[in-house]
């Protein structure tokens, strides 16, 4: 899936983030954007444990094990940014 554009990226992990708001019992708020921040997005700490998981199984990657100097995103086009950098290598 490493062909993603950043367009299909982000809306792969929205489609994403949705499913694991279900499975989760969570409610994503209605819009979510580059600046919404991942914090007030609705997922809690478990829907994106839950979300990093199933990014990891659908993409391949998981870009949070392969930091050498933990840094989390604040925002969702931060969180894009990190999958669309992990995905280049």
């Amino acid at each position: 899936m490493s062909d993603l554009n950043r367009t299909e990226l982000a809306q792969t992990i929205l489609d994403t983030m949705s499913n694991v708001a279900v499975i989760a019992d969570c409610t994503l708020i209605d819009t979510i954007t580059d600046e919404t921040v991942l914090l007030q997005s609705g997922l809690d700490s478990l829907g994106f444990a839950m979300l990093v998981a199933q990014l990891e199984e659908d993409l391949g990657i998981d870009p949070f094990s392969e930091m050498q100097l933990a840094v989390y995103p604040r925002t969702f086009g931060e969180f894009t940014a990190l999958y669309a950098s992990a995905l280049k290598g």
